[in-house]
């Protein structure tokens, strides 16, 4: 501490560097304003990162279930001898509401490793008839990818469409896997299992429930098509650059949405004898 001696001040060097440690625990404006815009822009380096991490997270959870519908797919042909049907009982427009409209989703569900979903399922009557309700509002999670964003409906939704067909390469819209009220079986499939699609991620389409058989649909356009209306089910998916699809063998692709349209419609056609590319994935 300081004393003073007559009128003179004596200097304690001690108290002197007591307050000036004091001065240097404080931090200045100037120096809280440069910590801030580091860590902002370290943020805004690292924000860019977690979102791509987020959404190959999201990939790669899309692809298993895609892979987990393929290999169901693989199963109930073993035990049918043929793939489920696309659509029972097709209900067109003006048609009876006595006619099942159920889907190959909701056929599917034993193999999905949903057996007493299935038995809740009455399949003497349509998808939207009463007894179906509870059964028909269950989320089904496997069929779901991650990217989707539920409408909170009165049925369980899914992100994945079966292929009907395709007006890409020719006219004939009845080339796919999934039909209306007719089976098709794997030996059907002449263009090959690894170059036959069998369901593509559908998003923002109507219909998009897994025990409505209107979750079938033509592919009429590109990938992730911005022009399409939002009234017409075609491949298109939340994940940026492109979408998930299944093909039969099991195996699932995110195909690039500037892929050549004619090239796509070629691996939705079950036996148009066409040659893909092999550098197409």
């Amino acid at each position: 501490m300081s004393s003073t001696v007559g009128m003179f001040t004596h200097w304690d060097p001690d108290v002197t560097a007591h307050h000036q440690n004091q001065m240097r625990d404080a931090f200045t404006l100037v120096e809280l304003l440069v910590v801030m815009a580091i860590i902002g822009i370290l943020v805004s380096l690292l924000l860019p990162a977690v979102q791509f991490a987020r959404e190959a997270a999201r990939q790669a959870n899309c692809k298993n279930h895609q892979h987990q519908i393929g290999i169901a797919l693989q199963a109930y042909h073993n035990c049918h001898r043929s793939l489920p049907i696309g659509c029972v009982q097709w209900r067109g427009h003006g048609q009876p509401m006595t006619r099942k409209n159920l889907a190959w989703s909701a056929l599917l569900l034993p193999q999905m490793g949903e057996q007493p979903l299935y038995e809740a399922v009455d399949f003497d009557y349509a998808f939207d008839h009463p007894k179906n309700a509870d059964a028909a509002a269950v989320v089904v999670e496997s069929y779901m990818c991650p990217t989707e964003i539920p409408e909170n409906g009165s049925r369980g939704e899914i992100s994945y469409g079966g292929l009907f067909g395709e007006r890409l390469v020719d006219s004939r819209p009845d080339d796919g896997v999934f039909l209306y009220d007719t089976i098709i079986k794997f030996r059907d499939c002449i263009d090959g299992l690894s170059h036959t699609i069998a369901t593509g991620e559908d998003m923002v389409g109507p219909d998009s429930e897994w025990i409505n058989g209107r979750n079938i649909f033509v592919q009429s356009y590109p990938i992730n098509d911005p022009t399409v209306w939002v009234g017409d089910n075609e491949i298109r998916s939340l994940h940026p650059a492109g979408a998930m699809v299944l093909f039969l063998d099991g195996s699932v692709h995110l195909l690039n949405e500037s892929m050549d349209r004619v090239v796509l419609g070629q691996m939705i056609t079950r036996a148009g004898h066409e040659v893909i590319p092999a550098d197409v994935f």
